[in-house]
């Protein structure tokens, strides 16, 4: 049982990085909780309407996302992943590359559901 939960937290990751490389808000708006809280890289406290929107807009554009080292750290219903990523991309017209230190914990909703429900990004400095 923990495999399964394994495997669909890694393809729900994989299905929420295409959408952030798409720009794909249809499949963003299934994969984040309308509760969502995320703390970017900049300490600012960000919910699910201000991802989407970025997205949306144009504000925030990826064009690349490496994911190393990623672990989970299954719970009775969440998941907790740590990742290593890098990403290129721009915001507000503006490069924005870097490689981050990501945690999410992913929370199993309606049975079969994954969808994160909190998030945050540090900037790596080495």
């Amino acid at each position: 049982m923990e495999n399964n939960k394994e495997v669909q937290i890694l393809e729900a990751e994989e299905l929420l990085c295409k959408a952030m490389l798409e720009s794909d808000t249809i499949s963003l708006d299934k994969l984040l909780s309308s509760n969502l809280i995320f703390t970017n890289h900049l300490g600012q406290i960000l919910g699910k309407k201000d991802d989407l929107e970025a997205h949306k807009s144009g504000l925030l554009r990826i064009s690349h996302i490496s994911v190393e080292d990623q672990q989970i750290k299954l719970q009775q219903d969440t998941a907790v992943i740590f990742a290593k990523v890098t990403i290129n991309g721009n915001y507000d017209g503006n490069p924005a590359n870097g490689t981050f230190r990501f945690t999410r914990v992913w929370q199993n909703t309606e049975g079969n559901h994954w969808e994160v429900i909190a998030a945050h990004s540090s900037l790596m400095t080495v």
